[in-house]
């Protein structure tokens, strides 16, 4: 997150309008992220697709020029190899990405119940506070009606 928030404070805590904006600000956030994620994917998905036609087509090639196969071999197998290449790598980045998405998906779940529980903490604080604030006003009133 880039930097700290600090909340406004109302009667009996912070501002939940502010911690409300606040958590969605922060969802919106984690969406975009996500979706951004999701687009570099499928970005290396294409560009799979793409080399997967693009070894296809060689082949078929390959195959049409089967009189000059001596020199032809040579090339092939140097597309071939250089492919294979392209295809692990664009797999293993996409297997980085993934694992990436699904860490920072984990550490942002992460961050959602901690927060989840402060906001459980502080209304049980914010009702124990308005207890004890009407006691003291009960008395305060038992005693104006004893005087």
């Amino acid at each position: 997150m880039p930097g700290e928030k600090r909340f406004r404070t109302s009667l009996f805590g912070f501002k939940k309008s502010d911690v409300n904006s606040y958590v969605e600000k922060i969802l919106r956030e984690f969406d975009n992220m996500l979706k951004e994620k999701e687009n570099e994917i499928n970005k290396i998905k294409s560009q799979n697709e793409d080399i997967k036609e693009r070894y296809n087509e060689l082949l078929s090639k390959s195959e049409q020029i089967n009189a000059d196969r001596a020199k032809v071999a040579d090339a092939l197998i140097q597309a071939q190899e250089k492919a294979e290449r392209i295809l692990e790598d664009a797999r293993n980045q996409a297997l980085q990405e993934k694992k990436s998405i699904e860490e920072l998906i984990e550490k942002e779940k992460e961050k959602l119940i901690d927060i989840k529980e402060e906001l459980r903490v502080l209304k049980s604080e914010a009702a124990n506070v308005l207890k004890k604030y009407e006691m003291q006003l009960g008395n305060l009133i038992n005693k104006g009606i004893e005087e």
